[in-house]
């Protein structure tokens, strides 16, 4: 018997209830999986909250690595033994699950299980965003909200690796030392100085090309309003709430801009998508140009305690429960 954490109705942490599973033998095309660690992401906040809707009840969780124990038939290119990862596949808060062997990319022996953990959904986001939505240069400046987050600073490390002028704003002095150590040129504490204000003047008040935006509502009039002429604004969450009805129209007042909702699904939904994106992330990891902070840890039956600190903005860089 194992066990797993399961959602029987939306609400706040405590509806996240640890209790046994049966798992099963795999089917054809499919792999038992074993986890060592998983990821845990804002997303899964809006998932248990019932922001986004699924069918109840649920297990959350999007991200897991771990070994595989049995294959199904049909299965060619996993063994039992190989270390394995997965990014934007549901159900992964369980001791153990079977999962589509397509879906699955093995782990290079210089990655260890909490850094895959820690970093397949993040990293191949931030590869994503910087490379696929767009394709960041030295010639940018950008502008990452939430930028000491667990996204924010892979996007902070890639982003000037490529040679961008890069802003962030944080909530506190502390989370702009982590923003700055990651990359960030120029980290704004926006609970002290109006971010808006400063980008317009390490600009010159020109604006930034592109604005990458995890927060939503709270934040998304003004990573507008932080755009050049032809500037890009990419929404790829929403941690303080779903954003308010955009007119169109203020785009064209703010010169020619773009507004996108990028979900990472769409950029890995063939095998070879998501190989070639996992292939990037790991490269960029062997070459340092990522580096993963794993900011806390906890047991994967105290879920509940990873998602209180989530919502309160305690966590810095990435959050992992381990099995």
């Amino acid at each position: 018997m194992h066990y797993a954490i399961r959602v029987h109705q939306p609400g706040e942490p405590d509806v996240l209830k640890w209790e046994p599973i049966r798992v099963g033998h795999p089917d054809a095309g499919e792999v038992f999986v074993r986890h060592t660690a998983i990821g845990c992401n804002f997303a899964d906040v809006y998932y248990r909250s019932g922001l986004y809707a699924t069918p109840l009840p649920f297990i959350p969780g999007r991200e897991g690595v771990g070994v595989v124990e049995e294959v199904g038939d049909g299965v060619t290119h996993l063994v039992p033994g190989d270390r394995v990862g997965y990014a934007s596949v549901s159900g992964s808060y369980c001791q153990a699950r079977l999962i589509d062997a397509d879906r699955l990319v093995k782990l290079p022996p210089s990655v260890d299980d909490h850094t895959a953990a820690a970093s397949l959904l993040r990293g191949m986001t931030a590869k994503c965003l910087v490379r696929d939505v767009h394709s960041v240069s030295d010639s940018d400046t950008v502008l990452i909200q939430a930028a000491a987050g667990g996204v924010g600073v892979l996007v902070c490390q890639w982003a000037s690796s490529l040679g961008a002028t890069v802003i962030g704003t944080v909530s506190t002095d502390e989370k702009a030392a982590i923003a700055r150590a990651n990359g960030c040129h120029y980290p704004i504490v926006y609970s002290r100085d109006d971010f808006r204000e400063a980008v317009r003047e390490i600009t010159c008040d020109q604006g930034v090309t592109v604005a990458y935006d995890s927060v939503g509502r709270e934040t998304l009039s003004g990573s507008l309003a932080c755009l050049r002429p032809r500037g890009i604004l990419v929404l790829f969450g929403q941690s303080s709430g779903a954003p308010p009805p955009l007119d169109l129209a203020e785009l064209a007042r703010g010169g020619s801009l773009t507004v996108t909702r990028p979900m990472l699904p769409d950029f890995i939904a063939s095998r070879r998508q998501l190989e070639a994106t996992a292939s990037e992330l790991f490269d960029a990891l062997d070459r340092r140009i990522l580096r993963i902070e794993i900011g806390q840890s906890y047991p994967l039956e105290k879920a509940q305690q990873a998602h209180e600190a989530l919502e309160a903005r305690r966590t810095t860089g990435s959050t992992i429960l381990t099995v």
